[in-house]
């Protein structure tokens, strides 16, 4: 039976999770041409209608047309004071519209260059958000037990690829490495990247609590970035992996199989069966076996729908998405922004989009929503964990009551 549609203010005050949200794509657009400005960085304008004309737009060509903006973004993120800011206000977006976990991933070798060291981006990024934390832990709501505070963590990106042109460390590991085969020169800068982050959490405390491997997919394969998440993996740094989003589900396998995969970024053509070599019946076995080992491995799925359908040109309804088979075979999955101002969306835009276009029943909203909480990589103990998510039940619970939602619990997963 469906259900009728949700309404913006429910989904805007249930407690919620961001797993998936890319730092340099999610500026405020009047803090972008304010720094742009400072740094003597040239825009396509100087004004926000005009950066959403024509770089930030509701739709894309394809994907060099959605990434175009990067270009601008990460020029404006060269110093420490940007940084924090820029973490600062994503946090405050976040906390506006009831986002209380996050995950801020971001490629911190993008940042670094002959005056900012790795270690210096982190830091930044980190004050930027523990000043939110703090700010929202003053508050009434927070101090009563209202409301559960606010909690964030760091994922690194390593990139599957790149050229001397992404900046000046990797211009400089080029050059050092000329002549080397390409695949080992990523490989050798994913593996430098794993083993600063694990040094910068044990050394500084610092709440790094991810590694992820983002860019390019087809062509350049997850087995190049091995060694990294080999040592990731040993020293207990949680991964994540960017798979199925430009590639099919051979590149999902291998994330999981090779790089020990604890969630999967977007996940998308998990189920295009046509995408994998053999006759018809071989593929749509695979895939089906494929998805069955997620699903029972509880390998969580960060969905981000409109980030999807701006990059993938077959996609073009919502309820073309997987999200909904994924829903209906009981994967664990989340919604994420991806990237909050070149989509244009945030998470209650999302959970908008997933919950009414899908009819979701309100334990399945339920289910997506919590998922988030309990499949993240949180900077903590285990008991501190799940006393969080226990206090994030109870508000949920709460709120979703005040709204004159049915909180039946019937049918929710684990």
């Amino acid at each position: 039976m469906a259900h009728p549609p949700y309404d913006r203010a429910l989904l805007a005050a249930l407690p919620k999770t961001d797993l998936h949200c890319h730092l340099d794509g999610s500026l405020r657009l009047g803090t972008l041409i304010e720094l742009a400005r400072e740094q003597g960085v040239a825009l396509p304008s100087d004004t926000e209608e005009g950066l959403q004309e024509l770089v930030f737009k509701e739709s894309y060509r394809d994907l060099p047309d959605y990434l175009h903006g990067f270009a601008y973004t990460c020029a404006v993120l060269r110093t420490p004071e940007a940084l924090e800011r820029a973490a600062y206000e994503l946090a405050q977006d976040c906390l506006a519209e009831g986002t209380r976990y996050l995950e801020v991933r971001f490629a911190p070798q993008l940042h670094v260059h002959p005056g900012l060291s790795l270690d210096e981006v982190l830091v930044a990024v980190d004050r930027g958000l523990d000043r939110a934390r703090r700010e929202h832990e003053a508050t009434e709501a927070v101090i009563t037990g209202m409301e559960p505070p606010f909690r964030y963590g760091l994922i690194a990106c390593a990139m599957r690829m790149f050229t001397a042109g992404f900046g000046p460390y990797f211009a400089d590991l080029m050059a050092v490495t000329r002549g080397w085969p390409a695949a080992e020169v990523y490989g050798a800068a994913s593996l430098t990247l794993a083993r600063q982050l694990v040094d910068a959490r044990d050394r500084i405390g610092l709440p790094i609590v991810g590694f992820d491997l983002a860019g390019a997919e087809a062509g350049h394969p997850a087995a190049d970035h091995i060694a990294a998440y080999e040592f990731a993996h040993r020293h207990f740094l949680k991964k994540t992996v960017h798979a199925g989003e430009a590639y099919g589900p051979e590149s999902i396998f291998q994330a999981i199989t090779k790089l020990h995969a604890d969630r999967i970024g977007h996940g998308t053509r998990l189920f295009e069966w046509e995408a994998v070599a053999g006759d018809d019946e071989e593929p749509r076995r695979y895939v089906q076996h494929l998805a069955e080992y997620i699903a029972d491995r509880r390998i969580m799925v960060e969905v981000c729908i409109t980030s999807n359908m701006q990059t993938m040109p077959h996609l073009r309804r919502v309820e073309d998405h997987p999200f909904g088979r994924m829903v209906r075979e009981r994967l664990s999955v989340t919604i994420c922004t991806d990237n909050r101002l070149v989509s244009r969306t945030t998470c209650t835009d999302e959970l908008l989009k997933a919950a009414n276009r899908f009819q979701l029943a309100p334990h399945e909203l339920r289910n997506v929503i919590l998922h988030g909480f309990k499949r993240s990589f949180f900077p903590g103990s285990y008991l501190e964990k799940r006393a969080y998510v226990r206090q994030v039940i109870d508000t949920f619970d709460r709120v979703a009551a005040q709204h004159g939602m049915d909180t039946d619990k019937r049918g929710l997963s684990r």
